[in-house]
């Protein structure tokens, strides 16, 4: 590895593209530098299906020229590449039409202090071969010991260690270290025409919050089995409760409407709606980048810009869009710290939880569907209607009855969020957008 390129020099060797892009004739110049390490482990009935143990370095450049911009990027990291690439993104910005929005973001005024975010920890690095190779392994051994099992989609054990720089012609230097380690396994059950098929999985920053290879093969029976010998139902509306992988779902389909980029372009019903109720009281979603070790944490985005908890709807009220520094621009609005390259992104996009649990949701519920999976595509944002198949628990009398398949639930995202009857208690933090249980007055579900 050459000297420019070493951990100690990574911010060096940025600071010193910055310079040599100004002097090349870039009006603005950023330069973010990726130095990671990754394992990954896939075992399926006992054997090692696929080991991959690999470094990587990567820059990623962007230049601006006369509101004109260019960007490139490289895993061969010497000093002669990254200039070449420099000045020959300079000539092609010139070819490019000018965007009066184009630009890098203004300097901030704090720096968040990334050592109170916890995202790395030394034991991920730590950890040998062999210890993430008998995790995987364990994990699956476990779970086929249950005779409902009758096979194994695999286990797989990951680690990820990354070390991001960044820097830019506006003043900005920012590094910081982060881990990831995740633990997953599918099962199958049932024989003939009545297989079914589920998974589950844990995935921390900390190697001590990981849950065990016990608890995840546990879930992951339970997840499984439940879905043997469904039923067909009749087409009606009913409640629905989401479990928290669903509503982390509808989540997901939620962040994509109150993206920056989806309001400038008018592809998303909440549009031009900010200082709405689009939602009933118990609904508050948040956006934030500063929860220690949580998935979605980090000090500034690819912009460097800070991140923030930014609330985006307060008991019902649609408060803030997600921007990252171009579509706050168009927005006439700042960017909230959720850019990523030319993109929008969560930090750690969630729905505050409340006091119940799921097994009170479920006792409140006559007769209705708990959802556990959906398939296809069926999401449309500019209207906010959703069409999905879908697989789930029907509940009759408070108590799960039996499992269903072959449906289509229905609805819009905007009628659901002023139809929540209650919210969970039970938000955990496995994913960068996640939820707690919910359930929602009715919904469409089209059976037989």
């Amino acid at each position: 590895m050459k000297s420019e390129t070493s951990n100690n020099n990574l911010r060096q060797l940025a600071e010193r593209l910055v310079q040599y892009g100004k002097k090349q004739g870039a009006d603005e110049i950023e330069v973010t530098l990726y130095d990671g390490v990754e394992f990954n482990v896939d075992v399926r009935l006992g054997r090692i299906e696929n080991l991959v143990e690999a470094g990587s370095k990567f820059c990623a450049i962007r230049v601006f020229k006369d509101k004109r911009a260019a960007s490139a990027s490289s895993s061969d990291l010497s000093i002669s590449t990254l200039q070449t690439l420099i000045k020959n993104a300079i000539r092609r910005a010139l070819l490019t039409q000018p965007d009066e929005y184009a630009g890098l973001p203004a300097p901030a005024l704090f720096k968040v202090d990334y050592n109170s975010l916890k995202l790395y920890d030394p034991e991920v690095s730590r950890m040998k071969p062999q210890e993430k190779i008998k995790l995987a392994l364990t994990t699956e051994k476990i779970a086929l010991q249950d005779k409902r099992i009758t096979n194994s989609f695999g286990a797989s054990f990951l680690t990820n260690e990354l070390r991001t720089v960044l820097a830019n012609s506006n003043g900005f230097t920012g590094e910081y270290l982060q881990t990831y380690c995740s633990l997953s396994l599918g099962l199958q059950a049932g024989q003939g025409d009545n297989l079914v098929e589920d998974y589950w999985f844990s995935s921390k920053r900390h190697l001590k919050d990981l849950a065990s290879p016990e608890e995840v093969a546990r879930k992951a029976v339970e997840r499984t089995v439940r879905h043997l010998n469904p039923r067909k139902i009749k087409t009606q509306n009913v409640p629905v409760i989401f479990e928290p992988t669903m509503t982390s779902w509808l989540l997901a389909f939620l962040f994509s409407c109150v993206s920056g980029m989806a309001v400038y372009q008018k592809t998303t019903f909440l549009a031009d709606r900010l200082g709405e109720k689009i939602g009933n009281d118990l609904i508050s979603v948040v956006d934030d980048g500063l929860l220690p070790a949580r998935l979605g944490s980090r000090p500034f985005d690819s912009e460097g810009v800070p991140t923030q908890r930014t609330v985006v709807i307060e008991k019902g009220v649609l408060k803030n869009y997600l921007c990252n520094t171009y579509a706050a621009r168009k927005l006439n609005l700042v960017s909230t710290g959720n850019g990523d390259g030319n993109s929008v992104v969560p930090n750690n996009f969630y729905l505050e939880p409340g006091t119940l649990k799921p097994e009170e949701i479920i006792k409140s519920t006559k007769k209705g569907l708990w959802l556990t999976k959906t398939i296809g595509h069926g999401l449309n944002p500019v209207t906010g209607d959703i069409s999905r198949g879908a697989f789930g628990l029907w509940i009759e009398d408070g108590e799960i009855a039996h499992p269903v398949s072959e449906i289509t639930i229905a609805g819009n995202l905007g009628e659901l969020l002023k139809n929540v009857e209650m919210v969970g208690s039970d938000l955990e933090f496995e994913s960068p957008i996640c939820g707690p249980t919910i359930k929602v007055a009715e919904m469409t579900v089209a059976g037989i």
